[in-house]
């Protein structure tokens, strides 16, 4: 995925990016744009709690799946602070749940709405689309903030061994 937002560019995760960020934890990569190739740092805060996520997600790499995965990155210094995507594909009623995360240096600067705004709106652009959903942990309410200030609606509720318990949240048509 890639976009534009007004502080952000949402450029498409690589493999690249994920190998050599599983190498080291400061880098510079070349990240492709419409307008070409563009180099960004990747600093050591990313990608925040969703590092532990990377092997798993080079393991099942294919470069169609994640044309639905992006990295934010911060246009006046080109670097990376956050990363956010789809999660798989929609489910036969239409469902597709989102994920992101931020460097903790960038929280409530309002990046995550700006960035999930732009996501949420290019997948209900999509026909196979009919909502959105995330899950956020009750320990987050950041987190949910986000979400409501969207336009989400708190739909349910659910247990992650990892995360605890979690609210569901939904947007778009039922």
């Amino acid at each position: 995925m890639y976009a534009e937002t007004h502080r952000l560019l949402l450029v498409p995760l690589t493999r690249e990016v994920i190998e050599t960020r599983l190498a080291r934890d400061t880098f510079r990569a070349a990240v492709p744009t419409p307008q070409g190739p563009l180099t960004v740092s990747y600093p050591p805060a990313w990608p925040g709690d969703l590092l532990p996520l990377f092997p798993r997600r080079l393991a099942d790499f294919n470069p169609g799946k994640e044309a639905w995965s992006a990295t934010l990155v911060e246009r006046a210094t080109l670097t990376a602070v956050g990363q956010m995507g789809a999660k798989g594909t929609p489910d036969a009623h239409g469902d597709q749940e989102i994920g992101y995360g931020l460097n903790p240096e960038v929280w409530n600067q309002g990046y995550a709405t700006e960035a999930v705004s732009a996501l949420v709106a290019a997948l209900l652009a999509r026909p196979d689309v009919r909502r959105v959903t995330a899950q956020t942990a009750i320990t987050n309410p950041a987190s949910g903030r986000v979400l409501e200030k969207l336009g989400f609606s708190r739909v349910g509720t659910a247990w992650d061994e990892e995360d605890g318990d979690l609210l569901v949240w939904a947007r778009g048509t039922e």
